[in-house]
């Protein structure tokens, strides 16, 4: 089994309707605005991790408090992250909060966080 040393994480709510193509596109919306961050202000682990072939993760948490939770805890790690929060075009209200992307970061960091979560 290959092993990496950086990865990224994306959380997705799922106490709120999202059709599978709704969801994908949250994902991506996490997963392109953190790495963009990490791109900018996290380059000694963006480098690796692009190197790596970039691991991500999908798991899921039952609602906005957790979400929100999460987004903190990363706010203190230092890691970089992007909150999703939807337009309101298509499916959902707007102004509701879909998902969180964390990292890339260190896998021994980044589990620290989001670990114990199901994969989605």
């Amino acid at each position: 089994m290959l092993e990496f040393g950086y990865k990224q994480v994306i959380i997705v709510r799922t106490d709120i309707k999202m059709s599978k193509g709704k969801i994908a596109v949250q994902v991506a919306h996490a997963a392109v605005t953190a790495t963009d961050i990490a791109r900018r202000e996290y380059a000694n682990w963006f480098k690796p991790w692009i190197k790596e072939g970039q691991c991500k993760v999908a798991v899921k948490v039952d609602s906005e408090d957790d979400l929100l939770e999460l987004k903190e805890k990363a706010k203190t790690l230092k890691l970089p992250y992007a909150l999703i929060v939807d337009r309101g075009l298509t499916e959902i209200p707007p102004g509701t909060t879909t998902c969180l992307g964390i990292g890339p970061a260190p896998v021994e960091v980044i589990d620290k966080l989001t670990g114990d979560l199901s994969l989605l």
